[in-house]
């Protein structure tokens, strides 16, 4: 969507203004833009989507958490903490340990997190220097995702609410829709999405983390404004994908059709392993499986990075879950036939 592609440091305005220049409104693919460089450019008269009065709640989880209590939306129980020994006071208010901590800005992929079992491992998370944010470990049986679209002008819509299934912290696959869900749920969770792209003001994709307990609620996680890995599956699996609709909202274009193409669409991440040129792997994978989808990234190759992802699609849910995790594995070296 740009004339022109400049290579640059995100966080030097000069180096934004000057890429500004040339356009009728700004996005982004990460939330980590300084919010003060963003209400610069908005100075300059450049429109920016998300706005930095609704970003800073995907950037500092302090402040999503502060703005969701404010509006009534269900979270687990949480505080700002400043030492190990308030991490404990945090704990002893109640169930006791484990605790989970964050860092308030910066972290994603299961980094900047921490699982404290005592207040003798809730050191690491203080010597950043940076605010550290305290949170019950939810007792989930699934972790659910919740992603919709909105424009400046209010139209709305939403993705089927789909199952994201993480591993050692990042997220491995995503099924669309989330099987077993109960309807009433589902609907919850995309009113509850819709509600809060509206109080804060949201503009283009947001994608709302949640938790599903065991006894039937639906708890928030975490929020992303931009295209977002648990809708990497509409690109494929939906009549409209994420990032089109993204690029129709800051646009403030009609926005497309959400519904699935499937019944049952499964995407797998693709992490780096034994194959730093993936070339031959790419051609079994299509060569096995004509109907998979593969996204690369153009990434360097690296042990663990999210280089791409696979997107299956079909009526069976088991064999669309194989097949993607089949071709991720393969990609990553991790299957070999």
């Amino acid at each position: 969507m740009v004339g022109d592609v400049v290579i640059g440091d995100y966080r030097d305005l000069d180096t934004l203004r000057a890429f500004a220049r040339g356009c009728d409104v700004i996005t982004f693919d990460h939330e980590h833009v300084p919010t003060e460089h963003l209400r610069a450019l908005e100075a300059d008269g450049i429109p920016v989507r998300p706005g930095p009065d609704a970003l800073v709640h995907a950037q500092d989880k302090g402040v999503m958490r502060a703005k969701l209590d404010a509006i009534d939306v269900p979270c687990p129980r949480h505080r700002i903490v400043s030492d190990p020994a308030d991490v404990e006071r945090f704990a002893a208010e109640g169930d006791g340990f484990p605790v989970i901590l964050k860092t308030v800005r910066g972290g994603y992929d299961g980094k900047g997190v921490w699982v404290v079992r005592s207040s003798k491992d809730a050191a690491e998370p203080f010597r950043a220097g940076v605010p550290v944010l305290a949170e019950e470990k939810v007792d989930f049986v699934r972790e659910l995702a919740a992603n919709i679209v909105r424009s400046p002008h209010g139209q709305a819509v939403a993705y089927p609410v789909v199952e994201s299934i993480q591993v050692d912290g990042v997220c491995d696959t995503v099924i669309a829709p989330a099987p077993g869900l109960d309807s009433e749920l589902a609907g919850q969770a995309q009113e509850l999405a819709l509600r809060i792209a509206q109080e804060l003001g949201v503009v283009g994709h947001l994608a709302v983390e949640l938790f599903e307990t065991a006894d039937g609620r639906i708890l928030v996680n975490e929020l992303a404004m931009r295209p977002h890995n648990s809708g990497h599956w509409t690109q494929d699996g939906a009549i409209t994908s994420q990032f089109a609709n993204h690029v129709r909202a800051v646009l403030d274009l009609p926005l497309g059709d959400p519904r699935p193409r499937a019944r049952w669409t499964v995407m797998a991440n693709v992490l780096g392993g034994d194959y730093p040129d993936m070339y031959y792997a790419y051609l079994h994978c299509m060569a096995r499986d004509p109907q998979l989808k593969i996204h690369m990234y153009g990434k360097d190759v690296k042990p663990g990075r999210k280089v791409g992802h696979v997107n299956t699609y079909g009526d069976d849910l088991a064999d669309v879950r194989e097949r993607a995790a089949h071709a991720a594995g393969y990609l990553r070296g991790t299957i070999t036939e």
